[in-house]
């Protein structure tokens, strides 16, 4: 099953993440590669990736990773 965006969103918010404190954003795959950024799942028939960024305060990134429960949007 693949997850959308908003349930992505919400998982992370659930693992107590603010949701001031992060933010996706959906790229072509070829933009994916982004410093700061963590890719947490893929949508548009495989050609689109989601990108997580933590931010300190809801507009700077921050070089830290999400909570995870264990499980990935995206296969590895």
């Amino acid at each position: 099953m693949r997850e959308s965006k908003s349930d992505i969103e919400q998982r992370i918010i659930n693992n107590g993440v603010p949701a001031d404190n992060f933010t996706l954003t959906i790229v072509p795959n070829d933009q994916a590669d982004q410093p700061d950024s963590q890719v947490v799942g893929h949508c548009a028939n495989d050609t689109h990736k989601i990108l997580y960024t933590r931010t300190s305060s809801g507009n700077a990134p921050a070089n830290t990773s999400p909570a995870q429960d264990g499980s990935s949007a995206e296969p590895q």
